[in-house]
């Protein structure tokens, strides 16, 4: 298991550019019928990049899949339930080495047909980083689509978010509920859609995951997918900002912030949603430069440059005060706390996937939504799954990893729990 997790760990800290990828006897056809193809990686080439690389616990016997990624536009709507013409990476396993025995294990992943996996990506602010956009320019998806594709064999499905990709110059509706949600199951639609006119056989199982903000994003789709009767067979939030009006306190009660960037996002992304004036939330000389530094252009260490780290310089009185009084009657603290994806029951079985020396997001967050879930809800199945003590086996351990830190050991531990139900469910 912590081979395995390393392995995974490291795969998916890469990037790896793809020219000249022929020699793919994969008889899945290209598949451009609603998409297009951005990427196409054998997994020999892949084995290389890895062994060259020296990646722990691959060698030239390990399991890896060749992918394809295809870009797709789709339909969605965004907060206000306008339509919007949006975008999503999705990336499938192809050919499986070159031997005989290699053929018939692929041959009868196909006969079974493939799972998929929405996977929710964290914070970006450059629409550069989104995922279509990042396939299209280096010609290889990021890790997580390594982790979960090549290593899991899992058809992984990543949206780009309104704001980014096809649908770049509207506002990202940054932790909003409504059109977070719509966006990654307008997309998983979509792409059951793509696959069918283009022959990619599913077998109907549908898993959930995201980091970050795309833990929160994961967790909104959940509750969408369950109202519409749509099952899910299980979700792995990792490290998501689940409970929005107590983060919300956390931050505003601390002198300095250590990522300005990101609830200066949220004050952007709410004020804009909700008609409300930004310098209502955030001071001069900061509020009329928001705008700017939330185009899609600018990346975060560019706009944590550009903006204050002492709180009482970057937020209005107001809003530090209505906030820390709990005030509900404040519009901005009553859409925090209606926006949180904390506050329901779900059915689906969900683990809460996170480190515990989460330095931006608090551990505590996952075990108070946990607590909750179940305790005020009925949750049967939510529990929390401590990355460290996945990967040590060790419920007391002293091992601590910090937010960006601990994203590739988390996909890891999700990719390790979907592909033991996959193996008691499917039989692979």
């Amino acid at each position: 298991m912590r081979r395995l997790l390393v392995c995974l760990a490291a795969a998916a800290a890469l990037a790896f550019v793809a020219t000249g990828c022929g020699g793919n006897t994969d008889p899945i056809p290209d598949g451009t019928v609603g998409g297009k193809k951005v990427v196409d990686f054998p997994a020999d080439l892949l084995r290389k990049e890895l062994m060259a690389r020296h990646t722990p616990g691959v060698d030239a016997n390990s399991t890896l899949f060749g992918y394809r990624a295809y870009r797709i536009e789709y339909e969605t709507v965004d907060e206000e339930g306008l339509p919007v013409r949006a975008s999503g990476l999705m990336v499938v396993p192809t050919d499986y080495g070159t031997t005989a025995a290699d053929a018939q294990k692929i041959a009868f992943m196909r006969q079974k047909g493939f799972s998929l996996v929405s996977d929710s990506h964290g914070t970006i602010f450059a629409d550069r980083e989104a995922p279509t956009v990042e396939a299209n320019q280096t010609l290889a998806p990021s890790g997580a689509p390594v982790v979960l594709t090549a290593m899991g064999g899992f058809v992984t499905l990543q949206a780009d978010y309104i704001g980014f990709g096809a649908s770049r110059g509207k506002v990202h509706p940054y932790l909003l509920r409504r059109s977070s949600a719509a966006a990654t199951v307008d997309f998983i639609r979509a792409a059951r859609e793509f696959a069918a006119k283009n022959h990619i056989p599913l077998n109907g199982q549908l898993y959930l995951t995201g980091y970050s903000e795309g833990g929160y994003v994961a967790m909104a789709a959940l509750q969408e997918l369950e109202t519409e009767g749509e099952p899910v067979v299980a979700a792995a939030p990792m490290a998501g900002p689940y409970m929005l009006d107590q983060m919300g306190r956390g931050v505003l009660a601390s002198d300095t912030i250590g990522v300005p960037s990101f609830m200066a996002d949220v004050a952007y992304a709410y004020a804009h949603s909700y008609g409300h004036p930004i310098s209502e939330l955030v001071k001069e000389p900061y509020a009329s430069k928001l705008p700017a530094l939330f185009d899609g252009s600018r990346d975060r260490s560019s706009i944590d440059a550009a903006l204050t780290h002492v709180t009482s310089e970057l937020f209005t009185d107001t809003v530090i005060t209505q906030v820390l009084d709990a005030n509900s009657s404040y519009w901005f603290y009553g859409t925090l706390q209606a926006n949180s994806t904390a506050y329901w029951g779900p059915h689906t079985p969900v683990k809460l996937v996170q480190c515990m020396g989460d330095d931006v997001v608090p551990f505590q967050i996952s075990q108070a939504t946990a607590s909750v879930m179940h305790d005020r809800f009925g949750a049967a199945d939510v529990s929390v799954v401590p990355v460290e003590a996945a990967l040590t086996g060790d419920p007391a351990t002293t091992l601590r990893y910090g937010h960006a830190e601990c994203a590739p050991y988390a996909y890891g531990v999700i990719a390790h729990i979907f592909s033991q139900i996959r193996r008691a469910t499917v039989g692979y």
